[in-house]
């Protein structure tokens, strides 16, 4: 069996990349090493002491020896990293896990790019599109959806429009949407 190329961003699937962005490496703190990091994500236990996390474009591997906040960065010191010089050379890097790191969710959850890409149908079997975009509205995710014709559509992510996600077959199925002036 083949080994993954770890040192580019290739996908194993179309949808699926191999590194996911958590944040963006700030100018260096101290003389010891220290980088603040811009947290994007919500993934905070991808930033424990012995995680390894990639950074830059070249994806190099760096071993998180410890972390503190400080306002609303994240103070990172990597292992590999022990001066200010060598950490400066990180300023405004991106900071990637690699997908294999996620964390598993629980049964009906999908992380965003695991369902960006995807067919999606109405229960009928009509095509509607591909899911283009995950929207946060605060209130519930809304999938933007555009059809061959450029045409969008915004589905809400709630239990009463998704019916089905099947990942292996790269399809969502969706229940039938009463539009507001339909047959008018």
């Amino acid at each position: 069996m083949p080994q993954e190329n770890k040192t580019t961003a290739g996908s194993r699937k179309s949808s699926e990349p191999a590194f996911l962005v958590l944040g963006k490496l700030r100018r260096p703190l101290g003389v010891q090493g220290e980088i603040p990091v811009e947290v994007f994500s919500e993934m905070l236990e991808s930033f424990e002491p012995g995680c390894v996390l990639y950074v830059g474009d070249l994806y190099q591997p760096f071993t998180i020896e410890a972390t503190r906040w400080k306002g609303n960065l994240l103070l990172v010191k990597f292992r590999e990293i022990n001066d200010r010089t060598l950490a400066s050379t990180l300023t405004n890097a991106l900071v990637y896990i690699s997908s294999d790191q996620l964390p598993p969710l629980a049964e009906g959850e999908f992380y965003y790019h695991e369902i960006i890409g995807m067919d999606v149908y109405e229960e009928n079997d009509t095509y509607l599109g591909v899911l283009l975009q995950v929207l946060d509205t605060g209130a519930n995710d809304v999938y933007l959806i555009r059809d061959d014709s450029g045409r969008e559509t915004l589905l809400p992510a709630i239990e009463d429009v998704i019916i089905e996600i099947n990942r292996e077959q790269n399809k969502m199925i969706v229940s039938h949407m009463e539009w507001f002036g339909e047959g008018d």
